[in-house]
């Protein structure tokens, strides 16, 4: 099955391909960061050239991650993924990775333990083992016993990591879903039944001969598939609520007409709303699969 594991799905000028709308302020110079003192001297000097190269290999760690994300939008069929990462920091532990596997297109979303460029670059591995074993092995079951194997056998100090592996049938309206100790994502059904779909197994790097489960659902343009992390639901107000997962469905109801792109936006602003300036503690993930016109 042929899978472009190796690279990012080409899509037109229109489309960004970055995956997340940054909320920390950018990767600041050696030259205005006011760690360094101000000094023309030669040792200075060398420090500042130091930290500059620093800055630089940084910024560029940061979009290797990026090309392996993405893109944010995406539309086959009558489907469009839509999804963004809101990092606390510079670096996001929550990843998401989006690309096509023969006439399917796989969707794969999750959190590494931890915040910074630590989880940042655990998320990156994680990432690329997708898209590699997505190569050989069709079943996001599979993939995830596969990739499970894997971490475990680095041994210890490896951060527990979730993740969902969805692969959607655009052509036959079909959904397979595997979730390793994430947050259940949920189908919300144009009827107005909420399915959670829960079939998987234990987070990564935690059991190594764990097995994995996964579901094939029916799932139309008519469909709303929400997926999130725990940045989402644990929004917090100046009452210290959470904006939980039942503001979350019901957010989900109200936006179940729109593109996904909309229905995305839509929801973050019910949360940014809630909050009211509240700063978050957490990475905010959001992944929406629905039509791709108006319902």
């Amino acid at each position: 099955m042929a899978c472009s594991a190796t690279h990012r799905i080409q899509e037109s000028a229109a489309v960004d391909h970055a995956i997340w709308l940054k909320s920390a302020d950018p990767l600041p110079s050696a030259q205005g960061s006011g760690h360094l003192p101000d000094s023309s001297g030669p040792t200075s000097t060398v420090k500042l050239d130091e930290v500059d190269a620093l800055y630089r290999e940084v910024f560029e760690a940061q979009q290797v991650q990026l090309r392996l994300s993405g893109p944010r939008r995406l539309q086959r069929g009558q489907f469009e993924i839509a999804a963004e990462i809101f990092p606390v920091q510079h670096f996001p532990g929550d990843f998401v990775c989006i690309f096509d596997c023969g006439d399917s297109t796989v969707v794969a979303f999750g959190d590494v333990a931890g915040k910074g460029l630590t989880a940042a670059m655990w998320s990156t591995h994680v990432m690329s083992l997708v898209r590699t074993y997505f190569a050989s092995l069709s079943e996001p079951n599979l993939v995830m016993s596969a990739i499970n194997r894997d971490l475990c056998a680095l041994g210890t100090g490896i951060p527990i990591t979730t993740m969902v592996l969805a692969k959607l049938d655009w052509q036959r309206n079909a959904l397979t879903y595997c979730n390793a100790g994430h947050f259940p994502p949920f189908i919300k059904r144009q009827t107005g039944v909420v399915q959670r779909i829960s079939a998987g197994g234990p987070a990564l790097a935690a059991i190594p001969l764990a097995d994995f489960d996964q579901i094939r659902v029916p799932f139309s343009p008519s469909d709303m598939f929400v997926g999130y992390s725990d940045g989402l639901i644990e929004c917090r107000n100046g009452n210290d609520e959470e904006f939980g997962v039942e503001r979350l469905l019901a957010q989900a109801r109200y936006s179940q007409t729109q593109p996904a792109s909309r229905a995305l936006f839509s929801i973050i602003a019910a949360a940014q709303d809630f909050a009211d300036g509240v700063p978050r503690a957490d990475d905010l993930t959001l992944l929406i699969v629905a039509g791709a016109s108006p319902r």
